[in-house]
């Protein structure tokens, strides 16, 4: 009789536990989503710079680089323009280094991204706290894309594709897509504005060609902006030191430190990206030409791409060079 009582006394106290415990973890994810919806909701009705007439952008890259390889050049361009250009890591690159890992490497690349920023002369780069290799396409995440993208104002969106090699990649492609037209819809996180109407989303170049290749719409000559590219690149030396000297995540090649041996691997590294803008510029040398006309199309050395995203605002290809008013023949 005392076991059973004792037994029915512990059942209790185990019930009462996990009752405060749940109540504990519900407080603290609407308190959680309370402060986020106080700080989406104070920066979307911040006052913004009066630049009439000019472009806002946004651009989603996995991690802290993605915006900058893929983008880097626009970017420039645009803010030489007076245009406003945000990129967003959509992880913090946490696992992105042979020998260096977590809140140490977060950091490092977060001021990486943030001094390619200033190379480029950009007005934003954020860096999300999610972990490299995890973000997934959740509510939660979903709501995260449609908050920045309503706060920046966006007229242009940009992202991967879904079908792309890494899961962040293709993840951030989907959350990307999720968002367009939710940012329309006034009740979905009502804490933030929703935008009149929906932005053009883009996709970023990528090589892969299933289920389908990459098909750009619009492609950019960007050889006046191509050194400073090269010099935002250049900020993040904990990629250059490991990923892009090896390949692979095995070991760590410095950047070395005194400047005959630090110019050398400068310009081993410039040429990585002279071969890649180079062949992306060859690849769609005749969308150059009908965006350029002949003689500029075929002048062309470095370039960057992207697709028009079927989820967004339809542009036709007159929307597109007002979206890039780069194409003076």
């Amino acid at each position: 009789m005392k076991k059973s009582i004792l037994g029915s006394i512990s059942l209790a106290l185990l019930v009462l536990a996990l009752i405060f415990a749940i109540s504990g973890h519900l407080a603290s994810a609407a308190e959680r989503d309370l402060r986020i919806s106080v700080l989406a909701g104070e920066r979307a009705n911040a006052p913004q710079p009066n630049n009439p007439g000019k472009l806002r952008i946004i651009v989603f890259g996995a991690h802290p680089d993605d915006c900058e390889i893929k983008a880097g050049g626009v970017a420039a361009m645009w803010a030489a323009q007076g245009h406003k250009v945000k990129f967003v890591s959509t992880t913090n690159g946490d696992i992105g280094h042979a020998v260096m890992a977590g809140g140490q490497l977060a950091k490092r690349r977060t001021a990486e991204v943030k001094e390619a920023a200033k190379v480029l002369g950009i007005d934003e780069s954020e860096v999300l706290d999610i972990h490299d290799g995890e973000i997934m396409p959740t509510l939660e995440n979903r709501k995260i894309f449609v908050r920045l993208i309503r706060e920046w104002k966006a007229d242009i969106v940009m992202g991967h594709r879904p079908n792309d090699y890494h899961p962040d990649h293709r993840y951030t492609g989907v959350l990307m897509q999720d968002a367009a037209f939710m940012v329309t819809v006034a009740f979905f996180c009502p804490d933030v504005p929703q935008l009149s109407r929906n932005p053009v989303f883009l996709y970023l170049s990528d090589r892969f060609q299933k289920p389908n290749p990459f098909e750009p719409n619009i492609v950019v000559a960007i050889d006046d902006v191509f050194e400073k590219k090269v010099d935002a690149l250049w900020s993040c030396q904990s990629q250059i030191e490991s990923l892009w000297a090896t390949g692979n995540f095995e070991k760590v090649i410095p950047v070395p430190k005194d400047p005959a041996g630090r110019k050398a691997r400068r310009e081993q590294f410039r040429n990585r990206y002279v071969r890649r803008a180079e062949a992306l510029a060859n690849k769609y040398r005749a969308k150059l030409i009908e965006l350029y006309g002949r003689k500029k199309g075929n002048k062309v050395k470095y370039a960057e791409a992207f697709e028009l995203c079927e989820y967004g605002r339809r542009a036709s290809a007159d929307d597109l060079k007002k979206l890039f008013p780069f194409f003076e023949k």
